[in-house]
């Protein structure tokens, strides 16, 4: 009797070979499926992420953009060329790639908006640098500002209370997996009534 329970006992204390076999190959595939879910989930996060960064910037422009107008003492549509400001005149249609916002009543201080055909940014500059920031990348439209009036219509003339309408139209080409984009940012504001 005393060497059947040996036995039993030997049996308790190791995996048989089949036993092992079978026990590695589950350990395996759990492994195996943990480092694909790992990549699945960090190329979702790199998908996401370059889905989500230019629409947080894009509300983000808009946001300081609607701030300066609704508190400015002035504004003027105009367009861009070679980094100078120039504005439209009483008569001419009120649309350009420019926008220059006047805080004060005095004309020296001001903030400019303006998209670079060049590189399609969208950059803004101030009296007080002599370097433009960049806001945005990928802008295919060249007017991007308008001064209309309360109908949406684009007005001809710089009157007081016109509404000033920005558009900006994004694209971005295909990367890390994910297609093409296009995205569009559209908003009317007007200065508040002193």
């Amino acid at each position: 009797m005393k060497p059947a329970s040996l036995i039993l006992v030997r049996r308790r204390r190791a995996f048989t070979i089949p036993e092992l076999m079978v026990a590695l190959t589950i350990f395996g595939f759990v492994t195996i499926g943990i480092i694909f879910s790992h990549l699945d989930g960090w190329t979702m996060f790199h998908i996401t992420e370059t889905s989500i960064s230019p629409t947080t910037v894009a509300r983000q422009v808009a946001g300081k953009l609607t701030d300066e107008i609704r508190t400015c003492n002035n504004t003027l549509i105009g367009n861009v060329k070679n980094g100078v400001f120039v504005a439209l005149l009483n008569g001419e249609k009120q649309e350009g790639n420019g926008l220059a916002i006047y805080p004060t009543p005095s004309a020296s201080s001001y903030i400019i908006y303006f998209v670079n055909s060049a590189d399609q940014t969208l950059r803004r500059t101030t009296d007080k640098t002599n370097s433009t920031l960049i806001l945005a990348q990928s802008i295919t439209n060249g007017v991007v500002f308008r001064a209309e009036n309360h109908l949406g219509q684009v007005q001809t003339n710089k009157l007081n209370n016109r509404v000033i309408h920005f558009d900006f139209e994004f694209y971005h080409p295909r990367r890390f997996k994910q297609v093409a984009d296009y995205f569009k940012l559209e908003s009317s504001v007007t200065r508040r009534a002193e």
